[in-house]
């Protein structure tokens, strides 16, 4: 609310040049908000801390905005603000129930962006690895799409490469209505495994499966008719696959955001030559590479990004240079996400230095990749199975509903069995969701299922808890509400609908009295703000924060002030308060694309 004008303010008694100054906003007890931007001026400016307050506190312009602004200690500025303000801002945001644009600040400038997410492999299980990329690139993606931005979803795939040579191969031997082609649906690993058994296990004979396995890539890359028929029933059967988890999972991702390996191929010995010709690229040990500036092994050279094998394949780093320039040749990207695991952190890098120096990449264009730091086990490890294998994704999520449903069946045996099986989906489903989001993207985080599912604590179900109870209120005081999240047993990923309808507080002002209802208040108008932060940092675990803030702080505001029975106008304004935090934590749970349940 108040940092563009205190950054002014900044500007003004320092310079622009310190106009981007982190304002540092913290709670105070003695006033509303505390601004500590001095403490850390101070050196900057050659200036005593509290000084430098001084200075900020008579260039800022709060007229209408507080009542009292104090300077505190070594020269922490203390802001208080008018009542009035409050509430005007707070109905206006009740009478409109969007998200409010920071107030103060600049209209987001709205830009095209890519981002790319998930990307699992045909023919291959999903994993417990690719849950992070997929519900964090979803969650990026949502609320860039709020914020205004064109987002394009790019879901790449790998459906291309000398792999499918076993694949196809597997696939003709044991025939289309074989139940081991089922598997492919069913368990992709499964038929994976077995096409890879019998290629470690196949002599190297002319007739032999491997050698077969080998030709059959040839004929894939020479467009072979029958091979190609082939190769899309594996792509074809992976797809429903991969939907299933999507819809389990209540993403966003739908067959025509798939851009997989596959589609670059075409591209890719012009894309060679282009980089030859440019000198950009030569032959290093049988092999053609760039070597993009700033980039060194442990032994001080420069180190080699191969574009084309010593057999004359090609590999990722090929493909992400085709998409880079696909993505901002064609679908003219400003603004290009890869929601990527950690690991590929100097591969991505070295892809992005070598297309901007190809000029495919301009320094209009930013290009970001998004860490995913690794789920792990109860042994700091990397989350695995049994078996030592990775933990499949479907199991995880099973096992998640199914323990929710356990916990649903207890607390809430008055609800029918289809209301149980609803309510058990999205709290097991949200409790994963959010504990992954809640933590740094580049985080690693310890998967426990009794710390997620947890009622208490920064919580999927802690939020979702908060929004159930806010509904059981509204019933009771006899309102119909209808807000802005996805009806209960709706599709997951269901978009969030316009402003509130249906209310019979509809026309209701919200007056803040008590110092809970007006912490509440204070929270509610950081909403706006919140998610600006988020698009901009692309950190969805700012969201989960404020959520769980907000959840805490509607739980203190319903403690300490009496809603169902409150003196009519109180009740009223209290309901209209009510009705608000319940949009604003339905919103921000569908935006992290989590459903809030209707009952728990």
């Amino acid at each position: 609310m108040v940092v563009p004008r205190v950054q002014a303010a900044i500007a003004q008694a320092f310079g622009e040049e310190f106009r981007d100054t982190d304002p540092v906003v913290r709670p105070s007890q003695f006033a509303d908000i505390q601004i500590n931007a001095a403490m850390a001026l101070a050196k900057k400016v050659g200036l005593p801390p509290r000084d430098a307050a001084a200075r900020i506190v008579e260039a800022l312009e709060l007229d209408g905005l507080c009542t009292g602004v104090e300077i505190s200690g070594p020269g922490f500025i203390n802001l208080t603000f008018d009542g009035t303000w409050i509430e005007e801002l707070l109905n206006a945001q009740a009478d409109t129930a969007q998200a409010p644009q920071p107030q103060g600040g600049p209209e987001t400038q709205a830009r095209r962006v890519v981002v790319d997410y998930s990307s699992p492999n045909v023919a291959k299980e999903m994993h417990v690895g690719h849950l992070r990329t997929t519900v964090m690139g979803d969650s990026l993606v949502r609320v860039l799409e709020a914020l205004g931005h064109t987002v394009m979803r790019q879901n790449h795939i790998g459906d291309w490469g000398t792999p499918f040579g076993m694949l196809i191969e597997h696939w003709l031997e044991i025939g289309e209505d074989s139940p081991e082609a089922a598997l492919l649906v069913e368990d992709p690993s499964a038929f994976y495994q077995a096409a890879r058994a019998k290629f470690d296990n196949s002599d190297s004979g002319p007739d032999s499966f491997a050698t077969r396995a080998r030709l059959r890539v040839v004929s894939l890359q020479s467009a072979h008719e029958e091979t190609l028929e082939v190769w899309q029933r594996l792509v074809d059967h992976s797809k429903v696959y991969f939907n299933a988890i999507y819809a389990t999972l209540g993403v966003s991702l739908e067959d025509e955001h798939i851009a997989g390996e596959s589609s670059y191929d075409p591209h890719l010995a012009q894309l060679c030559q282009e980089l030859e010709e440019r000198g950009l690229a030569r032959v290093s040990e049988g092999a053609l590479c760039t070597f993009p500036a700033g980039f060194t092994g442990r032994d001080g050279e420069p180190l080699p990004l191969i574009i084309r094998k010593s057999d004359g394949g090609y590999g990722y780093a090929t493909t992400d240079l085709a998409t880079i320039r696909y993505r901002v040749h064609e679908l003219h990207a400003d603004r290009i996400l890869y929601v990527v695991g950690a690991p590929q952190n100097v591969h991505l890098r070295m892809v992005i230095e070598t297309a901007r120096e190809a000029g495919w990449l301009p320094d209009t264009v930013e290009a970001t990749h998004v860490q995913i730091g690794n789920v792990l086990g109860e042994d700091g490890k990397i989350l695995k199975s049994r078996s030592g294998t990775p933990v499949k994704l479907m199991a995880l999520l099973d096992e998640a509903v199914e323990r929710a449903r356990a916990v649903v069946d207890a607390s809430r045996p008055d609800l029918s069995e289809d209301e149980r099986a609803v309510t058990a989906r999205q709290v097991g489903i949200g409790a994963v969701k959010y504990a992954d989001l809640s933590v740094g993207h580049d985080t690693e985080y310890v998967f426990d299922f009794d710390r997620m599912l947890a009622l208490s604590g920064n919580t999927g179900p802690y939020v979702q808890y908060a929004a159930a109870r806010i509904r059981s209120i509204l019933r009771k005081a006899g309102e119909a509400v209808s807000v802005g999240g996805a009806p209960s047993g709706a599709e997951p990923g269901t978009a969030v609908a316009g402003p509130l309808e249906g209310e019979t507080t509809a026309g209701a002002r919200i007056a803040v009295v008590e110092p809970a209802e007006r912490a509440l208040a204070l929270h509610l108008l950081e909403y706006g703000a919140t998610l600006r932060r988020v698009g901009e940092l692309l950190e969805p675990h700012r969201l989960c924060a404020y959520l769980f803030e907000l959840s805490q702080l509607f739980t203190s505001f319903y403690d300490q002030c009496p809603v169902l029975k409150a003196d009519e106008s109180v009740r009223e304004s209290r309901l209209a308060l009510c009705t608000l935090v319940l949009h604003r934590l339905t919103e921000g749970l569908d935006l992290l694309g989590i459903e809030a349940p209707e009952n728990m």
